[in-house]
Parts: structure tokens; C-alpha cells; sequence
């Protein structure tokens, strides 16, 4: 069993999220929760722009230019955030909007019957309200309360009637130990007595009358001595469970099944089945289990399987199917397995068929690719069911498509994207910060762009691209604000160039080249703003240069280097901006610095050093010396941004300024604390842009929170203050669990300011209390710590609740095998 810690007690998002986790609780307690929480609820206003355009790429740049937001990094696409599961116009491809967003990837979905969905996948949320890998969604588009929790992947899905069948890599869900395969309540989410314990990962299910067809990993059912073995295929008996008589044997996993009267259709990447040698697809009697004369055989792994009457529709990673060439789709004949001459070629490379649905005289077809029928489509497509033509219909995925369904006239996706409707934008673009939306300025780089910069009407490149703005542009390249287009400015340098700043009659450049502006420069330089040219301005380091800051005739230098302008420096040092010459400012860091912020007699470094503070430093602007100012972030620093009172931290950290903090944070500059801004984002931020109300991240995560939003991201900046405490409550704080993720014990930690009255409670998720650890004890002030020992509670999400004297702090557990 492991545990994640949720957000701290002043976090907006937290506090939403505690407020759906506990809903479940009746009576007094529940009327407790309620107050007590709303009362913190007000510490954190932050909010996460959801009409806030995303990339399918990292973004490792950004600069702010009046409404507009320019951005660079490794992406394709800039789009819509949509999520993971959407519901898509059959007639115009748009996506639908009022529906809940998945953060994570949708893996299988099969219909609740009444015109709702239940989604499996590796996700954490729908809806913004936490989900682990589960869900059901309503046919008004809302979240139901439903709420199994598997602790791994699920990868199929079957409903039938009261009853949701899921398989996948879990080895607990609905709140019991259940491996690989379970059957849930379609309306409470609790496991039901049905167990078959398999051994290894189930990844395909159909029902079939009084009998579940399963494939996957697996070899065993059961708990030996009574145990059945079965290979890779198997029956299970919806009643009881157990494995029936059939079986037909696999030698490598079954990826994909359908059922047809008394044939089995199976795929895969196996090479035998049912006592025959099969080729990755075949088929067996549904009473013998042995393999039929049906054998079309595949190059490659079958990944998907639809029945439409007498064709069987196959998709995989094959290119050739019934002895003809196919790529990754094809229409076979049920009956002879001959392939029909349907033939829409998925002809891009490594690319892929994962899932199909079948709607009229549609064909709709999602995976991994960008071309089909020679047109380009990107992981999702729609196909004449008689010609195999591509239709207009062009969602434009960006990325994998892992399931497909239809309902009248919506088709809904699920896979591993994060929108649909997007633009093709490679490496750089343009948002308008008004609307969210992508601009139509579109240089397209050719490789990844690491630094930004504007400068009255031009915007600045570096990176490590050799093409852009319609040029050749060596690693560094000025493209006009307005058209997009490259200027004649070219520096050309022959190596990464990470940081820029235009000033003047000069462009600062800082990066890992040895030319640049057609001289010898080690890895900073300056240039001319005309011509491109290197000036003689010339301070030389001997390792890369990540960070440029130019503070009035002093311009701040952060990198990897030991020397500088002939001197030794360790990783952070000024030079005069207009002669070159180094300044005796010497901080002297043990690590790189990647990021520096200066204001108001302030000076900040950051980057993953340890001396002369952790990973971010306040520096005296005239000695250098490190400040008693100490965030103590536990992890890399790559940005910083000061704005008034407040510094904004991003990274790759979890901790920061004495909280929990997940790669981002707002700091107090003055005493180093963490403000009650707390976004969360699930990966690394590279790189922050401000405006008057509103933080930019760019970097290298998928969510925002419990939203999907990948990459980029809009939060804003307003926090209100707490509410003063009420009478007789003393500040607190649970300050950590550790160590979380645990197995069998772990150590809470909280603070109190004052004597007061203490409870400290565990609830689950259904909002039942689980373990009492003190029970309305009066301690004193300070740092208190009481361990909690797992014994018999289920792998899960559980709640730890602490209430003394009138104030409540909450935070989450996740446990898992």
C-alpha cells in the first residue's frame, strides 16, 4: 500500500475537493464537515481558466506581450482543453460542450443503458471532482456519484443490467481486494461477491448470455489448490464466477474479442489458439473452445474488434490481414475470413488502430496516426462503410484514441489526449490571453524552442531549430509580432541558445553555443539588434548560460559555468551590461542555476543547487550573501517571477515555503512562507508569465488541479485573506503525513498555536469514519505527531480530519497496494 498526500488546508482546490469526498457523511457529522470546511474554504481564491487553450507538447517558453501569450517548446498542436473522454458532433466533429472533463486517459467505456457511460482508464478526475480510473457519467452529462476506486488501470468494461464487469491492472476496486477482474454495483459501486481472481492483467470482455468472455496476461483463475488454469482466454460463469469448462488456450496475450452466435473472434499478439497455430486473430467454437477453419491471420498485434452482421472490422498494428496488404485497418468476412477489398490505409509510420465503432454507414476509427486514405487525420477518423473513403468529419485528436462509442448523433472518445479541435502550431505559437484561444500567427519551427523574448514589435527565438518563420535560422531567430514571418536578423548559432533579452541596440544571448553572430563566443553573447551581428562585448563562460536578467546597467548570469568574464564564478554572476566586464558580486552556488528574478532591492536565484540555500535563494544585492530568507524547496527550481509582494515558483518540488506544494507556488519575498496559492499542477513548470490578475505556467504537466489541462495553463493570481479564526480556535495546520506513499505505518503531523480540544479522525471515501487516533483531547501548543497503523483498511482514498477547538484542517490520503 502507498499514499499521496493532498493539498494543504489553505488551498482552494483542496478544500473543493475534501468537499466532494465527504458529502457521503449523515447526521451531525456531516453537518460538522460542512461548516468547518466552508469556513477555510475562503483562504485560496486561484482559479483555473478552463477556456484556456493547451499544446500536446512541453512547453519550455513563454513571454507576455499585451494579450497576447507567445509560447514555445516541443509541441504540434494548440487546442481546446477538452480532456480525455469527449462527446464529438457526428455531423461536424466539434466537440460538445457541457460535459465533464477527464484528467488522465480513458482506456474503455461501455453505455450504462439509459444513455450515460461508465469510463475506465488511468485517470485521478472528472468533472474537477476525484475519480480513480472509474467513473460513471449521466445521460445530462453530470458526474454520478458512483465511485468504485481501482488502484490500477482498468482496460475493459462490460454492463449489464445492475452489474459493471471490469478488467484491467488493478488488484483492488470497489472497496475490496479484487485481482484484475471484478463485477461492481451498478448503482453503489461496492464489489460483489463474484471474485474470479485472475493472476495477470484482463484486457478485453463481452458478455455473452449467462457467460463473461475475458482475454489478457493471465494463466490462472483462483486460489490454488483450487484453482483453474486458463491461458490468456477464458469463460467466466456470471453467477458464480468460476472459470467454465471452455478452453481454448492462447500462447501470448488476447488484446480484443467479439462473439457472434457460437463463434468467439479473438485478437491479439498470440500465435496459437485453440489447439491451431493462429496468426494474432481467430476463432473458436463458443462450446468446444477449439479453434474454427477461420484464419486470416495478421502480421502484427490485433487490437481491436467490431462485428457488423457478416464482416468482421479489425484494427491493429498490422499491415498485412487475410494474406493482403492492410494497414492497421481491415473488413474481413465472419464466415471465410477473406479480406473485402475495404481498404482505407492507415499508411502513416508506427502508427496504429486501437479501437472502432460503427454508427449507419460510418466507420469510426481511432489509435495512433496521422494519415489515412492519403489525407491527414490525426488519431481519429471516419470511414464509408462500403468504400473505405475518408469522410470530412475530422475531430483532430491530439493524441491516441483508446475507445469509441455511439449514441444517436454523438460519437464519444476516450484515449490519452487532452483535446480535440486543436491547430497544428509546431514548436511556437500565439495565444490571446483574452480569449484563451490560439492566434492565427504561426512561425512553425522545425525542432524545440527554449527561450523567448519581445522587443517592441518583434519576438525572439532561441532554441535548438535550424527553421522558422518560413527560414533557415540557426538556433536563434527574430520573427515579425505580426505575421509571423522570420526578419532578416540572423545571429546564427551553432548550439542552443536558452536565454534572450532584448534591450536596446542589443539582444543578450545565453546558451551552450561556442559562435554566434559570426564570432567565437562561449555561451554568451551580445548582439546587434540590426544586424544580427555579435558585438565585442564578450564576458565568456565555460558552461551553458540559462538565465538572463537585466536590472539597469547590471545584467545577472545563471547557469552551469565555474568561470566568467576570466574569473571564477560559480554558476551565478554580473556583468556590466554595456562593457562586459565582471562585477565582484559572488554568490558562489554548488549546482546550476536555472532561473533569477530581481525587484525592488531584491535579488532571487533558483536552479538545483544546495549551497548557498536549497534549490532558491535570497541573494543581498550588494554582497551577494544569502538572506535568512529560506523556502527550503525540496526539489529543482526552472522559474521565477516577482510581481509586487509576492514571488511565484515554478519547478519540479513538492514542497516549498513550508507547505506541500506540487511544481508551483506564491512566496511571501519577505519572509519566505508560502501564500495560500496553490494551483497544483500534476508535472514540472518551466517557465511562468505574469499579468496584472493572472499567472501563465508552461512546462511539462497533463493537470491543473483535479482538471485536465495540459502543458499550459491560466490561474489566476487573486488569494483572499483568511477569515480571522474564531474565538477560542487556534491556528492549525496538519503539516505533513509521512512517510506517504506507506504500507503498513505512517506519522501525521499537525501544529497548534494555542491549547485546545483535538480530533483527529480517518474517514473513507463514503465519508464512514475508519480509525479514531485522538478522540476530543486537549493539547498543547506546538508540533504534535501521532502515528496511524494501516491494519485491516482496503487499498483506497481516506480522509485525515482534525478539528480543534472551531477551526478544521483536512487532507487526503491515496492508498494502494
Amino acid at each position: 500500500m502507498s499514499c499521496h498526500p493532498g493539498g494543504q488546508a489553505a488551498g482552494a482546490a483542496a478544500r473543493d475537493s475534501n468537499l466532494r469526498w465527504l458529502p457521503r457523511i449523515v447526521g451531525p457529522a456531516f453537518l460538522l464537515v460542512i461548516a468547518t470546511v466552508t469556513w477555510w474554504s475562503g483562504a485560496s481564491a486561484q482559479t483555473l481558466r478552463d477556456d484556456f487553450y493547451v499544446t500536446d507538447g512541453a512547453v519550455n517558453a513563454s513571454a507576455l506581450s499585451g494579450n497576447t501569450l507567445y509560447i514555445g517548446g516541443t509541441f504540434t498542436q494548440v487546442g481546446p482543453a477538452t480532456g480525455s473522454f469527449v462527446p464529438l458532433d457526428a455531423g461536424t466533429g466539434a466537440p460538445l460542450s457541457g460535459f465533464p472533463k477527464v484528467a488522465g486517459s480513458v482506456f474503455t467505456m461501455a453505455p450504462d443503458g439509459s444513455g450515460g457511460w461508465f469510463i475506465g482508464g488511468a485517470f485521478t478526475a472528472v468533472g474537477g471532482t476525484l475519480r480513480t480510473n472509474l467513473a460513471h457519467i449521466l445521460s445530462d452529462n453530470s458526474l454520478s456519484p458512483w465511485n468504485p476506486f481501482a488502484n490500477d488501470a482498468v482496460l475493459s468494461i462490460a454492463a449489464s443490467g445492475g452489474t459493471v464487469y471490469v478488467g484491467g491492472q488493478f488488484t483492488s476496486a470497489g472497496d475490496s481486494a479484487r485481482n484484475y477482474v471484478a463485477a461492481l454495483d451498478a448503482t453503489t459501486g461496492t464489489a460483489t461477491p463474484w471474485n474470479p481472481i485472475a493472476d495477470s492483467f484482463v484486457r478485453a470482455m463481452v458478455l455473452s448470455g449467462s457467460v463473461l468472455y475475458v482475454g489478457g496476461d493471465f494463466t490462472d483463475f483462483g486460489v490454488p489448490p483450487a484453482d483453474t488454469p486458463r491461458n490468456k482466454i477464458a469463460a467466466l460463469d456470471i453467477a458464480t464466477g468460476i472459470p467454465t469448462a471452455w478452453n481454448p488456450g492462447a500462447n501470448f496475450p488476447v488484446r480484443a474479442l467479439a462473439v457472434s452466435g457460437n463463434t468467439v473472434y479473438a485478437g491479439g499478439s498470440f500465435s496459437g489458439l485453440g489447439g491451431q497455430v493462429r496468426s494474432r486473430i481467430g476463432s473458436v467454437d463458443a462450446t468446444t473452445g477449439l479453434a474454427t477453419s477461420w484464419n486470416p491471420g495478421a502480421s502484427s498485434d490485433v487490437r481491436a474488434l467490431v462485428l457488423n452482421g457478416s464482416t468482421l472490422y479489425a484494427g491493429g498494428f498490422f499491415t498485412t490481414i487475410g494474406g493482403q496488404a492492410r494497414n492497421r485497418i481491415g473488413a474481413l468476412d465472419a464466415t471465410t475470413g477473406v479480406v473485402s477489398a475495404w481498404n482505407p490505409n492507415v499508411s502513416s509510420a508506427s502508427s496504429s488502430v486501437l479501437s472502432i465503432a460503427l454508427s449507419g454507414g460510418v466507420v469510426y476509427a481511432g489509435g495512433t496516426f496521422t494519415v489515412v486514405g492519403g489525407q491527414s487525420r490525426n488519431n481519429l477518423v471516419a470511414l464509408n462503410a462500403t468504400t473505405g473513403a475518408v469522410n470530412a468529419w475530422n475531430p483532430n485528436s491530439n493524441a491516441s484514441v483508446s475507445a469509441l462509442g455511439v449514441s444517436g448523433s454523438t460519437v464519444y472518445a476516450g484515449g490519452s489526449f487532452t483535446s480535440m479541435g486543436g491547430q497544428p502550431r509546431n514548436k511556437i505559437a500565439a495565444v490571446d490571453t483574452g480569449t484563451g484561444a490560439v492566434t492565427a500567427w504561426n512561425p512553425t519551427a522545425n525542432n524545440t524552442v527554449n527561450s523567448l523574448a519581445v522587443g517592441g514589435s518583434t519576438v525572439y527565438a532561441g532554441g535548438i531549430f535550424t527553421s522558422i518563420g518560413g527560414q533557415t535560422r540557426n538556433r536563434i531567430a527574430a520573427l515579425d509580432a505580426a505575421t509571423g514571418l522570420a526578419t532578416a536578423w540572423d545571429p546564427n548559432a551553432n548550439s542552443d541558445v536558452r536565454a534572450l533579452i532584448p534591450s536596446g541596440s542589443s539582444v543578450y544571448a545565453g546558451g551552450f553555443f561556442t559562435t554566434i553572430g559570426g564570432q567565437p563566443r562561449s555561451d554568451i553573447a551580445a548582439l546587434d539588434a540590426t544586424t544580427g551581428l555579435a558585438t565585442s562585448w564578450n564576458p565568456s563562460a565555460n558552461g551553458g548560460v540559462n538565465a538572463l536578467v537585466l536590472d539597469g546597467s547590471t545584467l545577472y548570469v545563471g547557469g552551469a559555468f565555474t568561470m566568467l568574464g576570466g574569473d571564477a564564478r560559480n554558476r551565478i554572476a554580473t556583468v556590466d551590461a554595456g562593457t562586459g566586464v565582471l562585477q565582484p558580486w559572488n554568490p558562489n552556488a554548488n549546482d546550476a542555476v536555472n532561473a533569477i528574478a530581481v525587484g525592488g532591492g531584491m535579488v532571487f536565484i533558483g536552479g538545483a543547487f544546495t549551497s548557498p540555500r536549497n534549490k532558491i535563494a535570497s541573494l543581498d544585492p550588494s554582497t551577494g550573501l544569502p538572506l535568512s530568507w529560506n523556502a527550503a524547496a525540496n526539489g529543482n527550481v526552472s522559474a521565477l517571477a516577482l510581481s509586487g509582494t509576492t514571488l511565484y515558483v515554478g519547478g519540479a518540488f513538492t514542497s516549498m515555503g513550508g507547505q506541500s506544494r506540487s511544481n508551483v507556488a506564491a512566496l511571501d519575498p519577505s519572509t519566505a512562507a508560502a501564500t495560500n496559492w496553490n494551483p497544483g499542477p500534476n508535472g514540472a513548470v518551466s517557465t511562468l508569465a505574469l499579468s496584472i490578475d493572472t499567472v501563465h505556467l508552461g512546462g511539462a504537466f497533463t493537470a491543473v488541479g483535479f482538471q485536465p489541462q495540459s502543458y499550459v495553463a491560466a490561474v489566476s493570481v487573486q488569494v483572499n485573506a483568511a477569515p480571522p479564526i474564531p474565538d477560542g480556535a487556534g491556528l492549525t495546520l496538519l503539516q505533513q503525513i509521512r512517510p506517504n506513499p506507506f504500507r503498513a505505518s505512517t506519522v501525521i503531523r499537525f501544529s497548534l498555536a494555542s491549547w485546545q480540544q483535538v480530533s483527529l479522525k480517518i474517514y473513507d471515501v463514503q465519508g464512514r469514519e475508519v480509525a479514531s487516533l485522538i478522540d476530543n483531547q486537549r493539547q498543547s501548543p506546538g508540533v504534535h505527531t501521532v502515528g496511524f497503523q494501516r491494519g485491516r483498511l482496503a487499498s483506497g482514498v481516506y480522509v485525515a480530519f482534525l478539528k480543534a477547538g472551531k477551526a478544521v484542517d483536512t487532507r487526503r490520503i491515496i492508498c494502494i497496494r
